[in-house]
């Protein structure tokens, strides 16, 4: 009986339920000192002086360092692609460039001295004028790094083609702020580091690539990676904002052997919201072009990416944006071109979707904006321009190859689902009625890429002296459930029951390599490891079988032969997929907005996607809702705002408007099944389409509930304010 495609539960939900897990702040570690940073108070400023004395005479305290003491180099991006100029410092040096930039570490025998003596720890700023705006950044002689002579850290200039739109009949224009976030995992920031007599130091934090981090953290305190052991205990979220190490993971691992002992730091949630990488923060000119029968000829898409005050891998996002550029669209004519800024604000990182959602979110607007302008249904343009079943793979305007799919299926199964006509009749009615509470019906239909990131990924399996299996992978869970798919695949080759398959991951010194979970990766790349050695083990019993095993020998009888015969029952792979895949899907969401107050309520979230052959439809479903969730929430919420002098405004989970089941009603999903010829098990990535989808079909589902009243656009996230403003401009301009 196959185990694969079944609603298996997950393995690892009955630690979580009972005893709870393990994060990085739970871990005993006996005396350890404990870390606090003093943080910059300014957005742009000289540091004039840096006055320690004080602190150090304060009850617990063991040390005081400043980047004088530390006397590292400052930490390239991520990308290499980025401007060189702008490295980032371990702690600030001569000028801090965001509020929240740490400046000191603060250590203390106890956690509650650290807060206290931080305080007594005196900055003397010298401010300096403040870009918050990254269109503002491109037009100005203020520099963050004025040896660099510019604020531009990254140009992807690809070249513009003034008659792009000359054969257009109709041509649609807008500009489109895809806001800043903040990621908000449930666990924030932490790190112990403790150094042996063996001069190797062992790192625990909360990481979605443990051997990017032992490497990152290594080349910062100039050691050797072997000498570097980085865990990931249970972690609390990652969503992107883990995938590489901050300072502050150098700067505990420096004072751990300076001390001599070892060192923790757990932030506040003050401290996560300032200074933990954000996401997205693009602004968009979208131009679309095509004729009144609705077919879409042309398109382009111009990008400011804000990097904030560091061009970390958010500067680089804008290239993934350009790979989707097109969406599910056979559009003959596309250009992208964009330029990434830094500006006085927080870094930018990758969350959930990485410049994918950036591009289905303009494309999206774009459509609708185009079917408002001809008059068409938005159903109807979108399957007019679908990329054709029958033309995979099919090679996009820009040169991205898509694997397979059916997008007008995956349309018409959501449209199908939520009742369109029904809804479209509804919404009449309510206009015809001159209702306040008026009905807006969105639809999003996104493709995105995932597997796409280079390097083979690291499985292995090993049949224990008790004919259970351990699982190795080089991947890094932090809620995907990947113990319990794992243990289905290894479970599904050999027939060893899923309680019975451990997997061991994120320990650099127990796993050789591995490139993490990131971009919807790990069922495609360490899924399809883990496939490959567990097959290797089998072919092994077999062979074990037809010679010095005993007929009708179990997995415990195979081990000990195994053993006799001088090599344990265990394989090891490097698997690395040729291509990339392509999930897509269509949403529908159906809001009420409250005229009179702008207020907006999700009433409905239907949701079809294809995620190629789904191993576990349970797991698949799960990441599904926890995608939707974000989506909604830069739809309708969140907005990581500062004033113009560059001081956060929404610091606190008071003032950032983070969502709850309060505001989601339960999702309608589904899922259609074409596998990809990308890899074995012919799976894609599952774990950021919610995001990608539900974000634009929100937004356009506002942008329509008001289109009667001359409304044509809103930006996110689509607040009661910005609403309610948006209605009253309409009126004002009406004739």
């Amino acid at each position: 009986m196959t185990v694969v495609g079944t609603r298996v539960t997950r393995v690892e939900d009955a630690k979580f339920l009972t005893t709870g897990g393990t994060y990085t702040a739970d871990l005993p570690l006996e005396g350890a000192a404990h870390l606090t940073f003093v943080r910059s108070t300014i957005a742009h400023a000289r540091i004039t002086a840096v006055e320690v004395e004080e602190a150090r005479q304060a009850p617990g305290v063991l040390a005081v360092l400043t980047a004088d003491d530390l006397a590292l180099p400052p930490i390239p991006s991520e990308s290499g692609m980025a401007n060189r100029a702008m490295a980032q410092p371990v702690l600030a040096t001569e000028v801090v460039r965001f509020v929240g930039e740490p400046v000191a570490a603060v250590i203390t025998e106890e956690r509650h001295q650290g807060p206290d003596a931080a305080e007594l720890v005196f900055v003397d700023y010298d401010p300096l004028p403040v870009v918050v705006d990254p269109e503002a950044a491109l037009d100005t002689d203020t520099f963050l790094f004025p040896e660099a002579g510019t604020n531009l850290a990254l140009e992807l200039a690809f070249g513009t083609d003034e008659a792009l739109f000359a054969d257009c009949e109709v041509v649609v224009r807008q500009r489109i702020v895809n806001q800043r976030v903040a990621p908000c995992p449930l666990e924030v920031r932490a790190a112990t580091a403790a150094w042996g007599d063996d001069g190797r130091v062992t790192v625990w934090g909360p990481s979605q690539h443990p051997h990017g981090w032992r490497d990152q953290i290594a080349r910062a305190l100039d050691v050797e990676p072997a000498r570097v052991r980085y865990i990931a205990p249970d972690v609390g979220g990652g969503f992107g904002a883990r995938i590489n190490s901050y300072p502050e993971d150098v700067v505990v691992a420096w004072a751990a052997r300076h001390l001599g002992r070892p060192v923790r730091w757990v932030e506040s949630r003050t401290e996560s919201m300032l200074a933990m990488g954000h996401g997205r923060a693009q602004v968009q000119q979208v131009e679309m072009g095509g004729s009144r029968d609705g077919t879409i000829t042309a398109f382009r898409l111009d990008v400011v990416q804000d990097s904030g005050a560091y061009p970390r891998v958010g500067a680089v996002l804008p290239y993934m944006t350009r790979i989707m550029v097109t969406g599910a669209y056979a559009i003959p004519k596309a250009e992208f071109n964009s330029r990434s800024v830094v500006t006085n604000t927080a870094p930018v990182v990758a969350y959930r979707g990485a410049g994918r959602p950036e591009a289905a979110a303009a494309i999206e607007r774009a459509v609708d904006l185009f079917a408002a302008e001809i008059g068409a249904d938005p159903a109807e343009v979108r399957r007019r321009n679908f990329v054709d079943e029958g033309a995979f793979p099919y090679t996009t305007a820009l040169g991205t190859v898509y694997d397979v799919g059916d997008y007008a299926g995956a349309l018409d199964r959501a449209l199908d689902l939520a009742g369109y006509g029904a809804l479209r009749d509804e919404q009449a009615r309510r206009r015809a009625a001159g209702d306040r509470t008026v009905l807006g019906i969105g639809i999003s239909a996104y493709v995105e890429i995932t597997g796409h990131l280079p390097g083979a990924e690291f499985g292995a399996v090993a049949i224990t002296a008790e004919g259970k299996a351990v699982v190795r992978a080089g991947t890094s869970s932090h809620g995907q459930g990947h113990a319990t798919a794992f243990a289905m695949i290894v479970s599904e080759e050999t027939g060893i029951p899923l309680a019975d398959v451990a997997l061991v991951q994120s320990d650099t010194d127990a796993v050789p390599y591995g490139l993490g979970t990131m971009g919807s990766r790990s069922l495609q790349a360490g899924g399809s490891a883990v496939r490959q050695a567990a097959r290797q083990v089998v072919e092994r019993a077999e062979a074990l079988k037809a010679g010095k095993a005993p007929a009708g020998a179990s997995w415990a009888d195979l081990a000990a032969a195994a053993t006799e015969a001088g090599t344990p029952l265990a394989a090891e792979v490097e698997y690395a997929s040729g291509t990339a895949s392509f999930p897509y899907g269509a949403h529908v969401a159906v809001v009420e907005v409250d005229t009179d107050t702008g207020k907006v309520t999700l009433v409905r979230l239907i949701a079809v996607d294809d995620a190629g052959r789904i191993l576990n439809p349970l797991l698949a479903e799960g990441q599904i809702h926890g995608g939707i969730a974000q989506g909604v929430a830069q739809a309708l919420l969140e907005e990581m705002r500062y004033d113009d002098d560059g001081n956060p405004l929404t610091s606190t989970l008071a003032d950032y408007a983070f969502i709850s089941a309060a505001e989601l009603p339960s999702f309608e999903t589904a899922f259609t099944e074409h596998p990809t010829p990308s890899n074995e098990l012919g799976a894609k990535g599952v774990g950021e389409s919610g995001t990608i989808g539900a974000t634009p079909a929100v937004q356009n589902a506002v942008v329509d509930a008001l289109a009667h009243l001359g409304v044509r656009h809103v930006d996110m996230p689509v607040s009661p304010e910005r609403v309610w403003r948006a209605i009253e401009a309409a009126k004002a301009e009406a004739p």
